[in-house]
């Protein structure tokens, strides 16, 4: 159950964060930065980081190049 809640609570924060920048391209490039951080450490809890931060990247970029600019605008991203 408690593999459950931290997948769930990480697809939730990647939903969440994943909109920054104003481009398609921008939302998924930090998108997948920040699943990639926030898979690797719910992996490291099940035993594989490494897988995580894959899986983390690919879910996070899908939902940064699946947001529009007007469902979360966090501002400009630090690349800019």
């Amino acid at each position: 159950m408690r593999i459950l809640q931290n997948i769930t609570l990480s697809v939730a924060v990647l939903a969440l964060l994943a909109g920054c920048g104003t481009k398609t391209s921008d939302r998924a490039l930090s998108g997948a930065g920040i699943g990639a951080g926030v898979g690797a450490v719910s992996g490291a809890l099940m035993g594989s980081p490494a897988t995580g931060a894959v899986v983390g990247a690919g879910v996070g970029a899908a939902a940064g190049a699946l947001t529009k600019k007007q469902d979360v605008d966090l501002g400009e991203p630090i690349w800019r």
